[in-house]
């Protein structure tokens, strides 16, 4: 298991087009992908469970992520989320 804490840089947060993007994203990849975030734990592979963390521009997370390919998926989601999530 790989993890790393990442600061928000995205204004508007964790919103539904950012949301689908991470989505799509993370369930390219074998591994899990997890936010951690005020105490919980959200799969990053469902745009609902990344809209209910309720995540605001300026938030601090953990992104952990576990399996075969974890060092990749840390990377390339890592750096969607520090480059504003496309926004």
């Amino acid at each position: 298991m790989v993890s790393k804490n990442i600061t928000v840089k995205n204004e508007l947060g964790m919103h539904m087009r950012p949301a689908s993007l991470l989505s799509k994203m993370a369930a390219g990849f074998d591994s899990s992908v997890n936010i951690n975030f005020n105490g919980n734990s959200y799969d990053c592979k469902s745009i609902m469970f990344l809209m209910s963390a309720c995540i605001k521009g300026g938030s601090e997370i953990e992104l952990q992520c576990e399996g075969s390919d974890e060092e990749d998926a840390l990377a390339q989601i890592s750096q969607f989320i520090e480059d504003e999530m496309g926004d």
